[in-house]
């Protein structure tokens, strides 16, 4: 299989892809409208589309583009998968119905971002805001939101200093946790959670409801990238603490699965995670989300292209050479533009996408 005919320069492309390999394995396709136009103008939508029976009892859902720009990665995966008559053979024969669902955030994806037009992270916006008393608190990131997204570019020394005074306080790891971890008080900030559902997971949770609320049991690939070596794909639970689930999920795509609650995981502990909407809107099925990770760029280099592309969209006056390069390092530390990297990221999720098939049927 050739891997780089799957992938794309653009999200219009991506979304052209995607759609055309829909009509070629014969699937309908609905497309949610976003209120938005892409950085070209094109139209931009979470396009979804369904292979198998509406009242399967087993469903497998594949998602790109929950960090946009990360769609670049995902979209090529989906396909990928699209395109492989033996993956969709044997889905058809474990009774499975998959559930491609193209842009969870197009809107980040055309832009070249990683958050929403709200500017929120989608992965930290599954809370059950209806319910909260109070949005969560992230101490660890107020001491330094000042200086994860600063006042000027490149950052003054003073700046780096209380990060690196961070760093040497509570180590690498905790500096990566305070950053990434999730925050809900600075709008502007890196990794906010938002203070209400997001256009996209209102959307998507309308596509839950349509398409996962008959099965009994819910397999979860959602596509990113940006952490971890480069090339490989780290399968991190994305589910509750949960020791009898994530057995289940190990028995599925192996030992190698790891968890942000044990600390095998390349990822933080995170809060407000998106894989939430499953338990809430699917309440009547076995949940097993996995998170198909692929590293890209050193973790450094990743956040330091998250704080300058944030620092580029609160100073519009930036002069245009320094926002492309400032853009094109912030594409480049989601998606790493070689053959190489896309024939390792196909095959790892063609391998992550049998695997969960066969662990539905059991």
């Amino acid at each position: 299989m050739d891997a780089e005919a799957f992938f794309a320069q653009s999200y219009a492309e991506a979304r052209g892809k995607f759609l055309a390999a829909c009509a070629a394995a014969g699937l309908a396709v609905q497309s949610h409208a976003h209120p938005l136009q892409g950085r070209d103008g094109e139209a931009l939508a979470m396009d979804v589309a369904r292979a198998g029976p509406a009242d399967a009892a087993r469903v497998l859902l594949v998602t790109s583009a929950c960090h946009g720009v990360e769609g670049y990665c995902g979209s090529g995966v989906q396909g990928a998968l699209l395109a492989d008559d033996g993956f969709a053979a044997a889905a058809r024969a474990a009774g499975v119905a998959v559930v491609y669902v193209h842009a969870l955030n197009p809107h980040g994806f055309s832009w070249w971002r990683r958050v929403t037009h709200e500017n929120v992270d989608l992965n930290r916006n599954g809370l059950d805001y209806d319910t909260l008393a109070e949005l969560p608190a992230n101490p660890a990131y107020d001491a330094i939101a000042a200086a994860a997204v600063p006042a000027t570019w490149p950052p003054a020394p003073e700046n780096e200093a209380v990060l690196a005074a961070y760093a040497a306080q509570h180590g690498p790891k905790g500096l990566q946790a305070a950053v990434t971890g999730g925050q809900y008080r600075h709008p502007q900030g890196l990794f906010f959670g938002g203070t209400a559902p997001t256009w996209s997971a209102r959307t998507f949770a309308g596509v839950l409801r349509e398409h996962a609320t008959h099965c009994t049991r819910l397999g979860w690939i959602d596509l990113h990238t940006g952490l971890g070596p480069q090339g490989h794909g780290e399968k991190i639970w994305g589910g509750h603490d949960d020791a009898a689930a994530i057995a289940r999920a190990r028995a599925w795509w192996g030992a190698e699965v790891t968890s942000m609650y044990d600390g095998s995981s390349s990822s933080a502990r995170l809060q407000g995670l998106l894989t939430e909407l499953a338990y809430r809107h699917c309440p009547q099925a076995e949940v097993t989300p996995m998170a198909l990770e692929y590293g890209t760029e050193p973790t450094e280099e990743v956040i330091a292209c998250l704080r300058a592309e944030q620092w580029l969209e609160l100073h519009p006056e930036a002069d245009a050479a320094t926002r492309a390069a400032i853009k094109r390092r912030f594409r480049d530390a989601f998606y790493t533009d070689t053959p190489a990297w896309k024939q390792a990221i196909v095959a790892q999720g063609l391998a992550a996408a049998h695997q969960a098939v066969a662990g539905l049927a059991r």
